[in-house]
């Protein structure tokens, strides 16, 4: 089930925090909305990108609270209401709800967001490290393409992205070598969104790293890619 990630430091295999006390399992992904990432981002489209990461980091921290499975289903199923609703009938929605006033005034109209939760009822119910691969791979593929990239550049990140919300070390630990052994897409795949060629190749830089954050190197390899693409 998963759950908080054991911390790298103290010899698990999931990812460090980026400070201590932290707790959101998203926050040790690469994350659109870092500064660093997000000025990469069209100007136009910088609230609805923003607002949909937000999307994504609450269904993260869903799967983490879920202490049952049945419990998070009926959560995701609301979700997934809303979203569908958001979609069709933007102005039935329910009041009250911050996230979804963000996604109202966003991505009122627009499908697709279900996608993202199904990917999130995935990594609720894998039975297997076969299954938790595909599943976490899924969600930064669907991700990465309502991002407006391609769906292929968003698997390696998925694959950090589940390692991030496990709670045992050995599946921890196998997501990450399955995101380290992932080949990098090629740049041309993000020819139209550097931010996500960023988060690819970051993720890429944590993996091979087995989950320590090495934060001066990681800095620099934005820098880098941000100015040159490479």
């Amino acid at each position: 089930m998963p759950s908080k990630p054991p911390a790298a430091a103290a010899g698990g295999a999931g990812l460090a925090t980026p400070s201590a006390g932290a707790t959101d399992e998203f926050a040790a992904c690469p994350d659109i909305c870092d500064p660093r990432v997000m000025v990469a981002v069209p100007r136009e489209r910088r609230a609805a990108i923003a607002t949909l990461w937000a999307f994504a980091k609450r269904l993260t921290k869903l799967l983490s609270d879920a202490r049952e499975p049945l419990i998070g289903q009926i959560k995701l199923a609301w979700w997934r209401d809303m979203v569908e609703m958001l979609a069709r009938d933007p102005g039935a929605l329910p009041k009250g709800e911050p996230l979804l006033a963000e996604l109202t005034a966003t991505w009122a109209g627009q499908g697709g967001l279900d996608t993202l939760v199904d990917a999130a009822e995935a990594m609720l119910l894998v039975e297997d490290a076969t299954d938790r691969r595909t599943a976490a791979a899924d969600f930064g593929a669907r991700l990465f393409a309502l991002s407006g990239g391609d769906a292929d550049g968003g698997r390696r990140w998925g694959l950090l992205w589940g390692a991030s919300v496990q709670t045992g070390a050995e599946e921890a630990r196998e997501l990450l070598a399955a995101a380290h052994n992932c080949a990098p897409p090629p740049r041309n795949n993000f020819a139209v969104n550097r931010a996500l060629l960023m988060l690819d190749r970051w993720a890429g830089a944590i993996a091979r790293n087995d989950g320590e954050r090495r934060w001066r190197s990681e800095g620099l390899l934005l820098m880098r890619l941000g100015l040159i693409g490479r």
